[in-house]
């Protein structure tokens, strides 16, 4: 390459959208890329095999809110994650896995379904969670059993996916949105009138086990949010991790996380 090229190419991969970033990360760690249809929405869907024994079990991560919002009062045209900490997460697990993306994120907000509240307002509505659920039952159809794994917002979805999913056999959350009205009113938001609250939500079957983790230091979905919003839940267990917060350090407890998970 000519020296004079490199600060140009800098500056274009400096300014490759979220989307694209997360696409080039998928390529990196060699997960498979698809396209699948839910109800009325597209998803980008990463694929890894496992490395572990044949499984009939498929482990299900779902990914935060990303970026909604620019500004207080400013959507963004794109709410993809930035950063690609559920796909290193993902990384990890020795189990066949899915990273099943939610409606109008990495890069199809220009979908002729998408409107900005399905990432600010609607981002937990029943249409998400519908698109979501038809989506990952043309994923599992060879699997006997599922296992949802959700960060962040994320992690409300898994609960609001698990009720339609009867082959659900275990739910993890990471610093996780379980309340969705109480978590509005203390960061004096607008509640998210358009979407379902777990926290609202009939308790998931006894036959779900449940595993609840939160940061001790996370300042955006507090333990003491999570830890109640889990009261009325059947089978749900709750570890809390010193020095954690909401982002950092997921990575390092990963596979303690799946040891423990692997252990009940």
């Amino acid at each position: 390459m000519r020296i004079w090229l490199l600060p140009m190419v800098l500056v274009l991969v400096g300014c490759a959208s979220p989307a694209q970033n997360i696409s080039q990360h998928a390529a990196h760690l060699g997960y498979e890329r698809q396209l699948v249809t839910g109800t009325e929405f597209q998803h980008v869907v990463y694929i890894k095999q496992g490395r572990a024994p044949e499984s009939s079990i498929l482990h299900v991560y779902l990914d935060g809110d990303g970026s909604p919002w620019l500004s207080r009062n400013q959507v963004a045209s794109d709410p993809t994650p930035h950063v690609p900490l559920v796909l290193d997460l993902m990384a990890q697990d020795p189990v066949s896995s899915v990273y099943l993306g939610r409606p109008c994120y990495l890069g199809l907000s220009d979908g002729p379904s998408c409107k900005p509240r399905f990432w600010t307002s609607a981002r937990y509505s029943q249409k998400v969670v519908d698109s979501m659920t038809a989506a990952l039952n043309k994923l599992s159809v060879s699997y006997t059993g599922l296992v949802l794994i959700g960060y962040s917002g994320g992690g409300t979805l898994a609960m609001l996916m698990a009720e339609n999913l009867p082959k659900t056999e275990a739910v993890i959350t990471v610093a996780a949105n379980l309340d969705t009205e109480r978590w509005a009113a203390m960061h004096h938001q607008p509640a998210l009138s358009e979407s379902l609250n777990p926290a609202k939500r009939d308790a998931l079957p006894s036959t779900i086990r449940q595993l609840h983790i939160a940061g001790a230091e996370d300042s955006n979905v507090p333990p003491a949010l999570i830890q109640k919003a889990i009261t009325q839940q059947n089978q749900a267990h709750f570890t809390m991790y010193a020095g954690h917060d909401h982002a950092c350090c997921w990575r390092a407890v990963w596979r303690e996380v799946l040891g423990s998970l692997s252990a009940d």
